[in-house]
Protein backbone atom coordinates (compact mmCIF):
# COMPACT_ATOMS: atom_id res chain seq x y z
CA UNK A 1 0.00 0.00 0.00
CA UNK A 2 1.06 3.76 -1.06
CA UNK A 3 1.40 4.85 2.34
CA UNK A 4 4.33 7.03 3.60
CA UNK A 5 5.71 9.49 1.08
CA UNK A 6 9.74 11.12 1.61
CA UNK A 7 10.42 13.52 -1.07
CA UNK A 8 14.39 14.31 -0.71
CA UNK A 9 15.43 18.37 -0.44
CA UNK A 10 18.62 18.50 -2.49
CA UNK A 11 20.57 21.44 -2.66
CA UNK A 12 19.84 23.92 -5.66
CA UNK A 13 16.38 22.10 -6.24
CA UNK A 14 13.54 23.82 -8.50
CA UNK A 15 10.75 24.83 -6.55
CA UNK A 16 8.45 23.60 -9.27
CA UNK A 17 9.32 20.33 -9.22
CA UNK A 18 9.63 20.03 -5.78
CA UNK A 19 5.87 21.57 -5.81
CA UNK A 20 5.00 18.82 -8.04
CA UNK A 21 5.54 16.18 -5.45
CA UNK A 22 4.39 17.82 -2.65
CA UNK A 23 1.30 19.16 -4.70
CA UNK A 24 0.20 15.37 -5.18
CA UNK A 25 1.43 13.65 -2.28
CA UNK A 26 1.48 17.01 0.68
CA UNK A 27 -2.17 17.64 0.66
CA UNK A 28 -4.96 15.93 2.61
CA UNK A 29 -8.09 15.07 0.30
CA UNK A 30 -9.55 12.69 2.03
CA UNK A 31 -12.27 15.10 2.57
CA UNK A 32 -13.00 14.26 -1.35
CA UNK A 33 -12.76 10.62 -1.13
CA UNK A 34 -8.99 10.90 -2.27
CA UNK A 35 -6.40 9.24 -0.47
CA UNK A 36 -4.36 9.83 2.89
CA UNK A 37 -0.69 9.64 2.44
CA UNK A 38 2.08 10.57 5.00
CA UNK A 39 4.62 12.76 3.91
CA UNK A 40 7.48 14.00 4.48
CA UNK A 41 10.54 16.02 3.40
CA UNK A 42 14.14 15.13 4.62
CA UNK A 43 17.29 16.48 3.63
CA UNK A 44 20.98 15.12 4.00
CA UNK A 45 21.84 18.30 6.39
CA UNK A 46 18.56 19.29 8.44
CA UNK A 47 18.50 22.85 8.62
CA UNK A 48 18.53 25.83 5.84
CA UNK A 49 18.33 24.16 2.08
CA UNK A 50 19.30 26.27 -0.85
CA UNK A 51 17.20 26.64 -3.72
CA UNK A 52 17.55 27.43 -7.17
CA UNK A 53 16.14 30.51 -7.09
CA UNK A 54 17.96 31.68 -3.89
CA UNK A 55 15.60 31.18 -1.70
CA UNK A 56 16.10 28.37 1.46
CA UNK A 57 14.00 26.12 2.73
CA UNK A 58 14.06 24.92 5.73
CA UNK A 59 14.00 20.97 6.71
CA UNK A 60 14.03 19.24 9.65
CA UNK A 61 13.99 15.48 9.13
CA UNK A 62 16.68 13.57 8.07
CA UNK A 63 17.39 11.08 5.55
CA UNK A 64 16.42 8.13 8.07
CA UNK A 65 13.05 9.24 8.10
CA UNK A 66 13.23 7.80 3.91
CA UNK A 67 14.23 4.13 5.01
CA UNK A 68 11.22 2.82 5.53
CA UNK A 69 8.98 4.96 2.68
CA UNK A 70 7.10 3.60 0.39
CA UNK A 71 7.91 5.97 -2.08
CA UNK A 72 11.04 7.92 -2.41
CA UNK A 73 11.28 11.22 -4.36
CA UNK A 74 13.62 12.58 -6.13
CA UNK A 75 13.19 16.61 -7.40
CA UNK A 76 14.86 18.49 -10.14
CA UNK A 77 18.14 19.97 -9.06
CA UNK A 78 21.26 21.97 -10.51
CA UNK A 79 23.50 19.34 -10.50
CA UNK A 80 26.19 20.50 -8.73
CA UNK A 81 28.09 17.08 -7.61
CA UNK A 82 25.99 14.18 -5.42
CA UNK A 83 25.94 13.46 -2.12
CA UNK A 84 26.75 9.36 -0.94
CA UNK A 85 24.50 10.01 1.41
CA UNK A 86 21.39 10.33 -0.65
CA UNK A 87 22.40 7.81 -3.21
CA UNK A 88 22.24 5.25 -0.48
CA UNK A 89 19.19 6.32 0.12
CA UNK A 90 18.06 6.03 -3.04
CA UNK A 91 20.22 2.27 -3.68
CA UNK A 92 18.42 0.94 -0.34
CA UNK A 93 15.00 2.07 -1.77
CA UNK A 94 15.47 0.39 -4.79
CA UNK A 95 16.53 -2.72 -3.58
CA UNK A 96 13.76 -3.24 -1.14
CA UNK A 97 11.24 -2.59 -3.71
CA UNK A 98 9.56 0.69 -2.72
CA UNK A 99 8.95 3.33 -5.49
CA UNK A 100 11.22 5.74 -6.67
CA UNK A 101 10.79 8.35 -8.41
CA UNK A 102 12.53 10.96 -10.60
CA UNK A 103 11.45 14.12 -11.69
CA UNK A 104 12.98 16.21 -14.67
CA UNK A 105 16.76 16.43 -13.89
CA UNK A 106 16.01 14.23 -10.98
CA UNK A 107 16.77 11.53 -12.99
CA UNK A 108 20.50 12.26 -12.82
CA UNK A 109 20.74 11.31 -9.09
CA UNK A 110 18.79 7.68 -9.71
CA UNK A 111 21.17 7.26 -12.55
CA UNK A 112 24.06 7.98 -10.39
CA UNK A 113 22.74 5.48 -7.73
CA UNK A 114 23.16 2.78 -10.59
CA UNK A 115 19.54 2.36 -10.35
CA UNK A 116 19.00 3.27 -14.09
CA UNK A 117 21.99 0.68 -15.60
CA UNK A 118 20.18 -1.45 -18.06
CA UNK A 119 16.82 0.59 -18.32
CA UNK A 120 14.57 2.67 -19.90
CA UNK A 121 14.09 6.16 -18.60
CA UNK A 122 13.85 10.06 -19.23
CA UNK A 123 14.44 13.38 -18.28
CA UNK A 124 13.43 16.63 -19.59
CA UNK A 125 14.18 16.91 -23.61
CA UNK A 126 16.68 19.59 -22.83
CA UNK A 127 18.93 17.08 -20.84
CA UNK A 128 18.23 13.59 -22.67
CA UNK A 129 21.86 13.96 -24.43
CA UNK A 130 23.46 14.71 -21.48
CA UNK A 131 21.97 11.83 -19.78
CA UNK A 132 22.81 9.29 -22.43
CA UNK A 133 26.31 10.25 -22.83
CA UNK A 134 26.74 10.36 -19.08
CA UNK A 135 25.29 7.10 -18.58
CA UNK A 136 25.53 5.22 -21.31
CA UNK A 137 24.27 1.86 -19.86
CA UNK A 138 20.50 3.82 -19.75
CA UNK A 139 18.31 3.83 -22.51
CA UNK A 140 17.11 7.56 -22.62
CA UNK A 141 13.60 7.81 -24.16
CA UNK A 142 13.49 11.36 -25.34
CA UNK A 143 10.01 11.17 -26.53
CA UNK A 144 7.66 10.52 -23.35
CA UNK A 145 5.90 12.28 -20.13
CA UNK A 146 7.29 9.34 -17.75
CA UNK A 147 8.97 5.50 -17.76
CA UNK A 148 8.13 2.90 -15.57
CA UNK A 149 10.54 0.36 -15.03
CA UNK A 150 9.53 -2.04 -12.15
CA UNK A 151 9.68 0.24 -9.51
CA UNK A 152 11.39 2.94 -10.58
CA UNK A 153 9.66 6.06 -12.25
CA UNK A 154 11.42 8.79 -13.89
CA UNK A 155 8.86 11.97 -15.10
CA UNK A 156 10.48 14.21 -17.84
CA UNK A 157 9.80 17.83 -17.50
CA UNK A 158 8.02 20.12 -14.91
CA UNK A 159 4.34 19.17 -15.42
CA UNK A 160 5.42 15.62 -16.39
CA UNK A 161 6.38 15.21 -12.87
CA UNK A 162 2.36 15.39 -12.09
CA UNK A 163 1.89 12.67 -14.97
CA UNK A 164 4.42 10.52 -13.33
CA UNK A 165 3.07 11.14 -9.54
CA UNK A 166 -0.64 10.16 -10.80
CA UNK A 167 0.70 7.23 -12.43
CA UNK A 168 2.12 5.67 -9.67
CA UNK A 169 -1.13 6.79 -7.60
CA UNK A 170 -3.19 5.02 -10.14
CA UNK A 171 -0.80 1.81 -10.02
CA UNK A 172 -1.29 1.40 -6.51
CA UNK A 173 -4.76 2.68 -5.57
CA UNK A 174 -6.89 3.17 -9.20
CA UNK A 175 -8.27 5.12 -11.32
CA UNK A 176 -10.39 6.88 -8.62
CA UNK A 177 -7.29 8.16 -6.40
CA UNK A 178 -5.78 9.47 -9.20
CA UNK A 179 -8.86 11.22 -10.24
CA UNK A 180 -9.53 13.24 -6.82
CA UNK A 181 -6.38 14.38 -6.94
CA UNK A 182 -6.38 15.74 -10.50
CA UNK A 183 -9.96 17.11 -9.80
CA UNK A 184 -8.21 19.29 -6.91
CA UNK A 185 -4.99 20.27 -9.16
CA UNK A 186 -7.54 21.15 -11.77
CA UNK A 187 -5.57 18.91 -14.45
CA UNK A 188 -6.41 15.69 -16.86
CA UNK A 189 -5.76 12.70 -14.94
CA UNK A 190 -3.78 11.29 -17.43
CA UNK A 191 -2.17 13.03 -20.57
CA UNK A 192 -1.51 11.83 -23.75
CA UNK A 193 1.02 11.95 -26.09
CA UNK A 194 4.94 12.51 -25.33
CA UNK A 195 7.12 15.30 -24.70
CA UNK A 196 7.59 16.31 -28.61
CA UNK A 197 3.73 17.23 -28.10
CA UNK A 198 4.47 19.97 -25.75
CA UNK A 199 7.77 21.24 -27.46
CA UNK A 200 7.83 24.52 -29.63
CA UNK A 201 3.94 24.01 -29.94
CA UNK A 202 2.60 27.54 -28.82
CA UNK A 203 -0.94 26.73 -26.86
CA UNK A 204 -4.26 27.70 -28.30
CA UNK A 205 -5.52 30.58 -26.72
CA UNK A 206 -8.96 29.24 -26.87
CA UNK A 207 -10.79 26.03 -28.34
CA UNK A 208 -13.61 26.82 -30.55
CA UNK A 209 -17.05 26.35 -28.78
CA UNK A 210 -18.38 23.96 -31.56
CA UNK A 211 -14.89 21.91 -30.88
CA UNK A 212 -15.59 21.98 -27.30
CA UNK A 213 -19.23 20.76 -28.02
CA UNK A 214 -17.78 18.05 -30.14
CA UNK A 215 -15.49 16.51 -27.38
CA UNK A 216 -18.10 17.05 -24.93
CA UNK A 217 -20.88 14.77 -27.19
CA UNK A 218 -17.74 11.88 -27.60
CA UNK A 219 -17.44 11.68 -23.57
CA UNK A 220 -21.40 11.52 -23.58
CA UNK A 221 -21.30 8.42 -26.51
CA UNK A 222 -18.66 6.32 -25.89
CA UNK A 223 -20.76 3.45 -26.25
CA UNK A 224 -20.96 4.02 -29.45
CA UNK A 225 -19.11 3.60 -32.67
CA UNK A 226 -17.74 7.17 -33.62
CA UNK A 227 -16.61 7.76 -36.75
CA UNK A 228 -14.40 10.39 -37.67
CA UNK A 229 -16.53 10.82 -40.86
CA UNK A 230 -19.14 11.49 -38.14
CA UNK A 231 -17.43 13.69 -35.78
CA UNK A 232 -15.87 15.68 -38.20
CA UNK A 233 -19.37 16.26 -39.50
CA UNK A 234 -20.48 17.64 -35.92
CA UNK A 235 -17.86 19.86 -35.88
CA UNK A 236 -18.61 21.57 -39.41
CA UNK A 237 -15.10 20.43 -40.54
CA UNK A 238 -13.68 18.18 -43.47
CA UNK A 239 -12.09 15.04 -41.99
CA UNK A 240 -8.81 15.79 -42.58
CA UNK A 241 -9.29 19.61 -40.51
CA UNK A 242 -10.74 17.63 -38.14
CA UNK A 243 -7.76 15.16 -37.53
CA UNK A 244 -5.39 17.68 -37.80
CA UNK A 245 -7.27 19.96 -35.21
CA UNK A 246 -8.16 17.21 -32.75
CA UNK A 247 -4.49 16.00 -32.66
CA UNK A 248 -3.08 19.94 -32.28
CA UNK A 249 -5.08 20.22 -29.29
CA UNK A 250 -5.60 16.84 -27.41
CA UNK A 251 -2.23 15.56 -28.78
CA UNK A 252 -3.58 12.39 -29.86
CA UNK A 253 -5.45 11.17 -32.81
CA UNK A 254 -9.27 10.78 -32.44
CA UNK A 255 -8.94 7.34 -32.35
CA UNK A 256 -6.20 6.93 -29.55
CA UNK A 257 -8.12 9.72 -27.60
CA UNK A 258 -11.07 7.86 -27.68
CA UNK A 259 -9.08 4.59 -26.62
CA UNK A 260 -7.99 6.40 -23.42
CA UNK A 261 -11.23 7.56 -22.60
CA UNK A 262 -13.08 4.29 -22.84
CA UNK A 263 -10.36 2.82 -20.89
CA UNK A 264 -10.86 5.65 -18.03
CA UNK A 265 -14.26 4.71 -18.04
CA UNK A 266 -13.84 1.08 -18.14
CA UNK A 267 -11.61 1.70 -14.68
CA UNK A 268 -14.08 3.56 -13.24
CA UNK A 269 -16.90 0.83 -13.66
CA UNK A 270 -14.47 -1.95 -12.77
CA UNK A 271 -13.85 -0.12 -9.34
CA UNK A 272 -17.46 1.33 -8.87
CA UNK A 273 -19.65 -1.17 -9.74
CA UNK A 274 -20.57 -5.26 -10.36
CA UNK A 275 -21.70 -5.15 -14.00
CA UNK A 276 -19.87 -7.86 -15.65
CA UNK A 277 -17.02 -7.68 -18.16
CA UNK A 278 -19.15 -7.88 -21.13
CA UNK A 279 -21.26 -5.30 -19.57
CA UNK A 280 -18.57 -2.43 -19.09
CA UNK A 281 -17.48 -3.40 -22.61
CA UNK A 282 -20.97 -2.53 -24.33
CA UNK A 283 -21.00 0.73 -22.31
CA UNK A 284 -17.88 1.96 -22.56
CA UNK A 285 -17.66 0.97 -26.52
CA UNK A 286 -15.46 -1.96 -26.66
CA UNK A 287 -18.15 -4.21 -27.45
CA UNK A 288 -17.05 -6.97 -26.03
CA UNK A 289 -14.91 -8.13 -23.14
CA UNK A 290 -12.29 -9.65 -25.27
CA UNK A 291 -11.54 -6.13 -27.07
CA UNK A 292 -11.25 -4.61 -23.71
CA UNK A 293 -8.91 -7.01 -22.24
CA UNK A 294 -6.91 -6.61 -25.53
CA UNK A 295 -6.36 -2.53 -24.43
CA UNK A 296 -6.08 -3.27 -21.02
CA UNK A 297 -3.21 -5.54 -21.68
CA UNK A 298 -1.62 -3.38 -24.44
CA UNK A 299 -2.11 -0.07 -22.05
CA UNK A 300 -2.04 -0.79 -18.40
CA UNK A 301 0.15 -4.20 -18.49
CA UNK A 302 -2.64 -5.80 -16.38
CA UNK A 303 -6.35 -7.40 -17.53
CA UNK A 304 -9.71 -5.79 -16.20
CA UNK A 305 -10.26 -8.87 -13.76
CA UNK A 306 -6.54 -8.24 -12.51
CA UNK A 307 -7.59 -4.50 -12.25
CA UNK A 308 -10.94 -5.24 -10.34
CA UNK A 309 -9.47 -7.60 -8.35
CA UNK A 310 -7.22 -5.10 -6.78
CA UNK A 311 -8.95 -2.12 -6.91
CA UNK A 312 -12.76 -3.25 -7.40
CA UNK A 313 -14.84 -4.09 -4.16
CA UNK A 314 -16.10 -7.38 -5.43
CA UNK A 315 -15.59 -9.26 -8.36
CA UNK A 316 -18.77 -10.60 -9.80
CA UNK A 317 -19.69 -14.42 -9.23
CA UNK A 318 -18.58 -16.81 -11.94
CA UNK A 319 -16.17 -14.11 -13.57
CA UNK A 320 -13.06 -15.15 -12.31
CA UNK A 321 -14.09 -18.89 -13.80
CA UNK A 322 -14.96 -16.71 -17.08
CA UNK A 323 -11.73 -14.94 -17.58
CA UNK A 324 -9.57 -18.12 -16.79
CA UNK A 325 -11.61 -19.81 -19.09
Amino acid sequence: MLRKIVCIALPGMAHFEFGTITEVFGIDRTDMGGPGFEFHVVAADPGPVPTKHGLKLYVDEPLSVAEDADLVAIPAYLWEGFDDRVLDVIRRAAARGAWVLSVCSGAFYLAEAGILDGKRATTHWMYTDRLADRYPAIDVDPDVLFVEQGNIVTGAGTAAGIDAALHIVRKELGAGAANVIARRMVIPPQRDGGQAQYIGTPVPEVRTDSFAEVIDWMLEHLAEDLTIEQLSRRALMSTRTFARRFRSETGATPAAWLNRQRIIRAQQLLEETTLGLEQIAQRTGFGSAAVMRHHFVKVLQTSPLAYRRTFGATVPAGEEELQSA
